[in-house]
């Protein structure tokens, strides 16, 4: 059996301290608990004129840094105030004074700091400089920018195959410098490209493609605005998309329905008060973001979207207009077959697989029915399944009936994480390269790239425990912490002969090492880029295809920080030091990697102009236009079979999710304010007869044990148990703390995906 890493009590790997306690929350979200919560963000950031600036320069179209934080679209509409709480906490944690420089890890060996909570390492500050990984003292130790390439091009160099490399990024990267990444894994001869993207949409990308022919959704911000229903599945939005509440206030003033599904209820689904809307901060005025609760059990969506498809179909026996039959007709393969499926399907069926009632699905399928166009949005509540895949397919199967795709203020929305996640695989991160993208990417930059497919982030984790895979080269992000099973991933890194990290901060990912390992920092998206050319700026891509600029306004923490174009183009060149590509020419002004993009990728054409318009460019979508690059040419509806969600006797199904005081791996406080819950991030919640009948009581002390597919077991201990509004055999605790209990086999045949959603645990009394 095995067990989770030391984390503090309490505090999880956030910071401790304060008595634990939790109670319903019950008040608007955002509004002025937001205010107030950006407040002691900008007290304690101690840096009075750089935290005023970020409120006016955050997601502006013409002088603005993008958001660090999520992937959600700029508003285009004139708003002068486009950020959120979440965003200023991502901005002002990187703009901090404090600095980890040569003094700090002179005094802290390697194996103290793995003894400290995860918090308390981002919050040493900026590094200033790079690293290298001194055995003899057990410490990293500054080495010049020329050695540590050089450490990176001989280690590369020796390798016997390039594919015994694995080049991993995070959702932070921009175009142009996931562009030069990608280029440099390919010229090096690997498309080992694990991304974010494998933990998190993965199953959105293959669903649509598979359904639409692309693989990303075919909605922007007017359509939400237009639409008459908005599906929001799998998602808590005021704390991972908070700009997302103001679309939904906006859609309930003006009559369209919201129907929110989720195991938990969500403060997202209640009430809020738009922090930009003066008048109603000073009234305390309160919008409604939903109209409608549904809780299926985890892994019961499917089941629920086939009943209300169901529903929509049986009344279609009675009244030919309720399914688009032109659409379905004239731009679908498959519809005879899935109305065969759902009619053989048995509404006792459905009820035993979603865990919600025949009415419960037949009152949402009267919303679709009652709304002309809809959205139906999801993020990784439906994609961390078992069944992700099929889910994300079941999604477009019910807007295909009724002719939701294709038209305005309607289509699939899948919610990104990662401020620039989409725009990775836009630009070439990608483990699987269509044979179009790589024939074209060498034309344009004249290189022969690899055509086997690489690894994704489980394979790759799996080849360097194998010993197979012996370097790592990460950007950005905290791999250990984001990864499923981190035992296992921890031998897996130690196992590599090299360990490159590049960031902006220490985190857990650089005290888990290779033989050799380096900590390469670079400048955050909120600094100033000065090349050769002069100021630079980057671009982004948001979860909706728009693609803007992103400029800093800070200056850099350090001036021995390195941009990621620089890096990666300085890294190239020490691995490839006979290589044509310009890389050197490409740091020096970032128009110039635009230029070749433009020639390479899709979309791109007329790149630099186009760009610099006020809100950037919208890349073409041809599934908007009811052009679908399928094999047949058309939508495709799928037949998945009905799975069974039950996790086995006596066991319980369990999801891991962030907290509202949390990043993906950062972690800001130990509270998650719309769940009630302060100083505690070692909990799990669940149901309260779940808790009865386990002799449980509030606050109680759990050890909480997953069973593997493999029959292994993995526990954390001293867990407390809470009670929240959640279906029976249902259990929801928080990420990374509970990433242990996924093991690496644990994932989605269909995407590769961990199961981070879909944990079969057994909930006990702690045992002293």
């Amino acid at each position: 059996m095995s067990s989770a890493p030391p984390a503090t009590p309490n505090g999880g790997y956030g910071p401790s301290g304060g008595e634990p306690s939790h109670e319903p929350y019950h008040h608007p979200t955002a509004g002025w608990g937001a205010a107030k919560s950006v407040g002691k963000v900008l007290a304690k950031a101690k840096e009075p004129v750089n935290s005023a600036r970020i409120m006016t320069t955050m997601n502006h179209p013409d002088r603005g840094f993008d958001c660090p934080g999520c992937a959600w679209p700029d508003d285009q509409h004139g708003l002068t105030l486009d950020l959120c709480e979440n965003g200023i906490k991502h901005s002002t944690w990187e703009m901090t004074p404090k600095r980890a420089g040569a003094e700090f890890f002179a005094r802290h060996t390697v194996t103290e700091l793995a003894a400290w909570p995860d918090h308390d390492l981002e919050d040493q500050g900026r590094l200033v400089g790079p690293l290298a990984y001194d055995a003899g003292t057990d410490t990293y130790v500054p080495v010049s920018w020329e050695t540590a390439f050089g450490i990176v091009g001989e280690t590369l160099r020796g390798l016997d195959s390039p594919d015994r490399a694995l080049f991993y990024t995070s959702g932070r990267l921009s175009n142009e410098a996931t562009f030069l990444y990608q280029l440099f894994a390919r010229e090096f001869g690997t498309n080992n490209l694990p991304d974010c993207s494998n933990m998190c949409h993965e199953a959105s990308g293959r669903a649509l493609t598979a359904a639409l022919g692309t693989g990303k959704g075919t909605v922007d911000l007017n359509d939400l605005d237009q639409a008459d229903a908005l599906f929001v599945m799998g998602v808590n939005a005021a704390s991972n998309v908070p700009r997302m509440i103001t679309t939904l206030a906006r859609a309930y003033d003006r009559g369209a329905q919201i129907v929110h599904i989720n195991p938990l209820v969500e403060a997202a689904a209640g009430r809020t008060i738009v922090p930009h809307d003066f008048a109603a901060m000073a009234t305390f005025k309160a919008t409604r973001t939903g109209t409608l609760n549904l809780q299926p059990r985890i892994g019961g969506d499917l089941a629920l979207l086939r009943g209300i498809a169901k529903h929509v179909l049986e009344r279609a026996e009675r009244d030919p207009k309720a399914v688009d039959r032109e659409f379905l007709d004239r731009f679908t393969e498959g519809f005879e077959a899935y109305r065969d499926l759902c009619a053989g399907t048995e509404w006792a069926d459905l009820e035993a697989a979603s865990g919600l009632s025949r009415d419960a699905m037949e009152q949402a399928a009267e919303v679709y029915l009652g709304s002309a166009r809809t959205v139906i949005s999801w993020c990784l509540g439906i994609t961390q399944q078992e069944h992700g895949v099929d889910t994300v397919r079941e999604i477009v199967n019910l807007l295909l009936l009724r002719g939701n795709v294709g038209r305005e203020g309607a289509g699939p929305c899948p919610i990104r994480g990662h401020s620039n996640v989409q725009g990775n695989r836009t630009c070439g991160i990608d483990h699987r390269p269509k044979k179009e993208f790589l024939d074209r990417l060498a034309e344009a930059c004249g290189i022969d790239p690899p055509r086997e497919p690489g690894l994704d982030t489980v394979r790759g984790i799996e080849a360097m425990h194998a010993g197979e895979a012996t370097v790592f080269v990460g950007m950005g992000g905290n791999f250990v912490r984001a990864a499923p099973d981190p035992v296992y991933t921890e031998e897996a890194l130690r196992n590599c002969e090299l360990t490159v990290q590049v960031s902006t901060k220490l985190n857990r990912s650089h005290l888990v090492h290779g033989r050799r390992a380096l900590i390469l920092p670079c400048l955050g998206r909120t600094e100033k880029d000065l090349q050769e050319g002069g100021p630079q700026a980057v671009s982004v891509e948001d979860s909706m295809s728009m693609v803007h600029l992103s400029r800093g306004m800070k200056r850099p923490a350090s001036s021995h920080l390195l941009s990621e174009p620089a890096i990666i183009a300085r890294m190239a060149r020490a691995v490839l030091p006979d290589s044509a590509t310009p890389w050197e020419e490409y740091t020096g002004d970032y128009d110039r990697i635009r230029d070749t993009m433009q020639r390479a990728l899709d979309g791109f054409e007329d790149f630099n102009r186009r760009v610099r318009g006020p809100h950037g460019f919208r890349l073409r979508q041809p599934a908007r236009e009811r052009i679908f690059l399928t094999a047949s040419g058309r939508a495709e509806f799928s037949l998945a079979a009905l799975p069974d969600p039950s996790p086995g006797v006596g066991l319980l199904t369990l999801a891991t999710v962030r907290s509202h005081d949390q990043w993906n791996t950062t972690i800001y406080s130990s509270d998650d304010r719309y769940r009630g819950v302060r100083n505690l991030r070692t909990l799990v919640f669940l149901n309260a007869d779940d808790m009865r009948e386990r002799g449980l009581a509030d606050m109680d002390l759990v050890d909480i044990t997953s069973v593997a597919r493999d029959g292994s077991r993995r526990s954390v201990h001293g867990y407390r148990a809470v009670p929240y509004d959640l279906p029976r055999g249902c259990a929801v605790g928080y990420m990374p703390e509970l990433n242990v209990l996924c093991a690496i086999g644990d994932f989605s045949p269909q995407s590769d995906q961990p199961l981070m959603k879909h944990l079969a645990v057994e909930v006990r009394r702690q045992q002293i």
